[in-house]
């Protein structure tokens, strides 16, 4: 069993992040979504869908999670947000573990790690690099209000519970920018995999998949 390459990858709402996972995705780079694998995780027969639908009745709609009423609910109390939080996290974290460790065995190079919390989470201590994809706001917010259902209350719900862009792009170790488009930014990506493709793995231990 190899010792993958683990590279996270953040950003704020809206600053193209992914767009960048799927170039990583484009040019062979394994990627595990945390936004997908928390869809998954509410769905019908998900692992967390019955202690959500017990802690949170208000979101079932005919038996199924809707999770646009449990997003209203949770953004209006960082206490909800929590509760929420303390059931889907470790859930994530398993999915997580399982992703690298079925890379490990397959020899895989390097994995990225798509994690809108990154840095809020701690989940940055278990990466090799920290990769964060920014946009200046006036190319981020008419992204954000393309979006279904989004407004400026619920934008600001988000960005109140996240690191800012500037924040996350600091603490990362690498920055990439999507404001010239996508052309630019799968050049960005294309030279972040020769790096990470070549750079020594450190941080994944197989302890963390000792049960797989």
């Amino acid at each position: 069993m190899s010792r993958p390459f683990v590279l996270g990858l953040t950003g704020a709402i809206g600053m193209g992040k992914t767009q960048t996972a799927a170039g990583f995705l484009m040019f062979g780079v394994p990627v595990f979504d945390a936004d997908k694998a928390v869809h998954m995780l509410l769905s019908p027969g998900g692992k967390a869908s019955k202690d959500v639908a017990v802690m949170f009745p208000l979101a079932v709609v005919d038996g199924v999670i809707d999770r646009k009423k449990l997003g209203h609910i949770v953004f209006k109390s960082i206490e909800k947000l929590h509760s929420l939080e303390a059931i889907l996290h470790p859930l994530v974290e398993d999915m997580q573990k399982k992703f690298i460790a079925t890379h490990a065995r397959r020899r895989t190079p390097a994995v990225v790690l798509d994690i809108p919390l990154l840095f809020e989470t701690g989940a940055d201590a278990k990466t090799d690099m920290v990769v964060c994809v920014y946009a200046p706001s006036f190319v981020q917010r008419p992204r954000v209000f393309a979006r279904p259902g989004m407004d400026a209350t619920r934008m600001a719900a988000i960005e109140n519970n996240q690191f800012s862009g500037e924040l996350k792009c600091k603490l990362a170790d690498y920055v990439i920018s999507t404001r010239a488009g996508r052309a630019e930014s799968l050049r960005q990506v294309r030279e972040l995999v020769k790096i990470i493709n070549n750079s020594s793995a450190n941080v994944w231990s197989p302890h963390w998949g000792h049960s797989y």
